[in-house]
């Protein structure tokens, strides 16, 4: 995601048109079990444009509490994608709905491929941060990537600890690019990451 600096996520023309108002982007974050028996998960992410709750909507509350197990309220307007249907926890699945903090503001659309990755990166190290605030749902994000996606070398790294799982890693998994001996045939620079300017919330808030 990092490497494809060209690209970038935008709302449609539909979408534009009947809008009044800056289109921010609500992500999901999706891991899920291939297989019943096997021990490998996927991660997806689920996008959609932000849409404000109706004052007259049905438990209008639990759409603006920053709840991570609540699907956005946009998800009420259209049909719900499969995986997401048996809920925020399930033996084959968890989901984790990004909230907006201080830190990590929701961004505003369009968003480069880049700023969406430290994004992301940013969003991970706030739910690192809550790992001993059992009060609310934010660890759960840097719990699901430990248990999920921490046992892979290509994330971890051999001699890198916990602390510096991110999503990165996870990223180099999914589009096939964690190979270590690819990585030394690039020269120098090797991780992108360090070239992309961090996510700024003012910028992309």
């Amino acid at each position: 995601m990092a490497r494809l600096s060209g690209t970038r996520i935008e709302p449609s023309v539909e979408a534009v048109a009947v809008a009044n108002r800056e289109l921010k982007l609500r992500t999901v974050v999706q891991f899920v079990k291939v297989h019943h028996l096997a021990q490998e998960w996927r991660v997806l992410l689920y996008l959609t444009v932000d849409y404000p709750v109706p004052a007259s909507a049905t438990n209008a509350w639990k759409y603006a509490n920053g709840d991570v197990s609540t699907l956005p309220y946009s998800y009420t307007l259209a049909t719900i994608p499969t995986l997401l249907r048996d809920g925020a926890d399930s033996v084959m699945s968890t989901y984790y709905v990004i909230p907006s903090t201080p830190k990590t503001p929701h961004p505003t659309l369009p968003i480069y491929f880049p700023n969406m990755a430290m994004y992301l990166q940013s969003a991970l190290e706030d739910s690192r941060k809550a790992m001993n605030d059992s009060s609310s749902g934010l660890r759960k994000l840097a719990k699901s990537v430990d248990a999920y996606c921490g046992n892979e070398r290509e994330i971890i790294g051999v001699d890198e600890g916990p602390e510096k799982r991110s999503f990165g890693g996870v990223f180099k998994k999914v589009m096939g690019r964690g190979n270590k001996q690819s990585r030394g045939n690039r020269g120098g620079n090797e991780e992108v990451f360090e070239l992309v300017t961090p996510f700024v919330p003012e910028e992309w808030g």
